[in-house]
């Protein structure tokens, strides 16, 4: 059984406890624009909602952007405009079957964002300056360059050849660290005075986070071993005990997330992350995104259900084998 299975009872106490007190869109109801007060009776932030990440600003600066750090306000618009253009699903090519289906869905299904982010930077990170994720060392490079080879010679052997995604396992909305993907980018927050829970739409994990002081624990895990704790008005979650199996962005098995909540109005949370992994990155790295407030609600994303996608890369590699070629080789 994978570990990421493996029932822990006090996370399984934390969900019921949190599932207790879940604001009603978790019923199924969307929740009121003016339902959720910006302080706890606590006095910490008010974290719960439902938010979106959707953005067209891409995580790393374009190269031809290079030096320029902010759009302006017509550039900005020019930009959405663009990329509404260029990622609009229904735009088919007919004179090209295979560009033609690699669109896959038409352009209803897609929920890539339509604003740049609210500051109009060229890229999500923030530091380092250049908006770039920094070189990897050479040894997580070798890695990288060593699991790209083993992709290319044995792309669909068997199931555990294709990636997390494919086999609905994990995808990057989960974190940590957070990121918008190509549809579903919604989250749910419902925190106690002691957890704090993070539901994904897609593919529907449910980062539990506990915020009582407790140590973080000694059990690697996809989406890590998650511990917050309040500095001011800003939620900190520290996040470490990950497996080489994630691979964010090249990151190795001793990733170390820091992310940070910050309400910032009725509308709008300040999600910001760092990646420090010495032995994979040369230096750390940050990004920062405003989440969106919604009316949701988030819907289950079944993505085991009819995986036909997988079931039919595997029959079609078998095919290729019959036939007497090899699935590795170019047509």
């Amino acid at each position: 059984m994978s570990r990421r299975f493996v029932p822990i009872i006090g996370a399984v106490a934390a969900v019921i406890a949190v599932a207790t007190l879940a604001p009603r869109s978790m019923a199924g109801q969307s929740p009121s624009k003016t339902s959720t007060p910006l302080l706890t009776p606590d006095n910490h932030s008010n974290l719960e909602g439902i938010w979106t990440n959707a953005t067209v600003t891409p995580l790393e600066r374009p190269r031809e952007l290079a030096g320029k750090e902010f759009l302006t306000e017509a550039e900005a618009t020019e930009h959405e405009k663009q990329a509404r253009e260029r990622n609009n699903g229904d735009r088919r090519d007919r004179d090209n079957i295979d560009n033609d289906l690699a669109v896959g869905y038409n352009d209803i299904w897609w929920d890539r964002g339509t604003k740049v982010v609210a500051s109009r930077r060229t890229s999500l990170i923030v530091d380092p300056a250049d908006g770039r994720i920094p070189p990897l060392t050479p040894e997580a490079q070798r890695k990288a360059d060593a699991r790209a080879e083993a992709r290319r010679l044995h792309p669909s052997d068997g199931p555990e050849d294709r990636s997390l995604d494919d086999r609905c396992i994990k995808r990057g909305t989960s974190g940590p660290p957070m990121l918008q993907a190509g549809y579903n980018n919604n989250y749910q927050i419902v925190q106690t005075p002691q957890h704090l829970a993070i539901v994904t739409e897609m593919i529907h994990e449910t980062r539990i986070i506990p915020m009582d002081g407790s140590p973080h624990g000694n059990v690697r895990q996809l989406l890590g071993d998650s511990r917050g704790r309040w500095e001011g008005k800003t939620l900190v979650v520290e996040t470490t005990n990950l497996t080489d199996k994630t691979n964010f962005r090249g990151s190795g098995e001793n990733l170390h997330v820091i992310e940070r909540f910050t309400r910032v109005d009725e509308d709008t949370l300040l999600y910001r992350f760092t990646v420090d992994d010495p032995q994979s990155f040369t230096k750390p790295w940050s990004a920062e995104i405003s989440w969106k407030r919604i009316e949701g609600p988030v819907y289950e994303y079944a993505c085991h259900e009819g995986n036909y996608s997988m079931a039919n890369t595997l029959r079609n590699a078998r095919a290729e084998e019959k036939a007497g070629r090899s699935a590795r080789q170019e047509p």
